[in-house]
């Protein structure tokens, strides 16, 4: 029988050293400190003040970036734990993405909103400048200094999701300005006062923005050493939340998927060549001889009959598009082609291994292969 010596309880200045002088009224009251005692110390010229429901910067003055996120990743987890900050609740959108370092978004100071995410069982309202979004799926945190962020890819496509609705309220605000304006030219009256003042979209996400927080999320954030995501989880994030649908994002995603494959099809010949095997054919269109469409693979050996289809899981956004593929690479392999499918990857951290599979590949060529016609891509 195994006995296990509990962790001491730390201190409130512990706790307080811990957690940038941000506390909740649980924590303070599982060390003793009676209510009567905070509302005191928070009154007017007091040492405390009050930042949320529940949750005080025990210091006078202005909070600084960070303590906002403490208060809010404390005021969405309130489950009164030690470990409450870690717990609940993460932190995401455009606030985790500047906590993660991405030069792409506002710099931390410049982040208004918090966005938090809780289970969706939760019953929490937006509170302050915090704003809380449910999901049903299981919470996955990621630590930066100290704080409970969601995994990169989910915070890449909830920042999106913020900043669109965003545009989107901003303009129905302007829309319901310029009716009212133009009501009032009409009739003679007064103008009613719209609820933004702005003389258009608040947030914009321009393409070139866009474009930049996608391929820092896919190459990671080297500036402090924080992980970035895979090109597949960042596409299954964006497809989750329905984004892929929106032209801009849809294009941005199309300009990525391209770089990326393009990249390693490019380190492919570079292998082929190293084994002093023929150049491939780039991306030709391969047809039977009545003209029926078989496919169009990355990489072809018309001599040995051997295609390289590269990235094939991600080559795609929608359901339809990989459907397609995947029937491309079924036809080729069914007329006696033989196909290497190769990964990002592997072609990074095995290249020698990958330059063999390619030179055996080529040895054995494909099997009957029926006669094709070939057009170059």
């Amino acid at each position: 029988m195994s006995y296990q010596i509990p962790s001491p309880v730390p201190s409130l200045e512990e706790l307080a050293r811990r957690q940038q002088n941000v506390i909740t009224a649980s924590q303070l009251r599982a060390r003793g400190v009676p209510s009567r005692v905070v509302s005191e110390h928070c009154r007017r010229g007091g040492p405390w003040q009050r930042l949320l429901p529940r949750v005080y910067l025990l210091q006078t003055g202005t909070p600084t970036p960070e303590q906002r996120m403490w208060a809010a990743l404390l005021y969405a987890a309130q489950n009164g734990r030690e470990t409450g900050c870690r717990e609940g609740a993460v932190i995401t959108g455009a606030a985790a993405l500047a906590l993660y370092g991405f030069t792409a978004v506002p710099r931390l100071p410049a982040v208004t909103g918090v966005q938090v995410l809780v289970p969706r069982q939760r019953r929490l309202r937006d509170a302050g400048d915090v704003r809380i979004q449910r999901t049903a799926r299981e919470l996955e945190a990621q630590e930066v200094h100290g704080l409970a962020c969601a995994p990169v890819a989910r915070a890449v496509a909830d920042a999106l999701r913020e900043w669109i609705d965003g545009e989107e309220a901003a303009l129905a605000d302007h829309a319901e300005q310029s009716a009212a304006e133009a009501l009032g030219h009409c009739t003679g009256q007064p103008p009613a006062q719209a609820a933004s003042q702005a003389a258009g979209p608040a947030v914009r996400l321009e393409p070139r923005a866009l474009r930049s927080v996608l391929r820092e999320a896919v190459a990671g954030t080297a500036a402090d050493g924080q992980p970035g995501c895979t090109l597949a989880e960042l596409i299954a994030e964006l497809r989750e939340a329905h984004l892929v649908e929106v032209p801009r994002i849809r294009a941005a995603v199309d300009e990525l998927l391209a770089a990326e494959r393009e990249s390693a099809v490019l380190a492919v010949v570079e292998l082929a060549a190293a084994e002093l095997l023929p150049a491939p054919m780039v991306g030709p269109e391969l047809r039977m001889r009545g003209g029926t469409f078989v496919a169009v693979p990355d990489l072809y050996w018309p001599q040995a009959g051997v295609a390289v289809e590269v990235e094939s899981e991600v080559r795609c956004v929608s359901e339809g598009e990989q459907a397609w593929v995947r029937a491309g690479q079924h036809r080729m392999e069914y007329l006696g082609v033989r196909v290497v499918y190769l990964g990002a990857e592997r072609l990074a951290g095995e290249p020698a291994a990958v330059a063999e599979e390619l030179r055996q590949t080529f040895l054995v060529g494909g099997a009957d292969v029926v006669e094709l016609l070939v057009t170059e891509g």
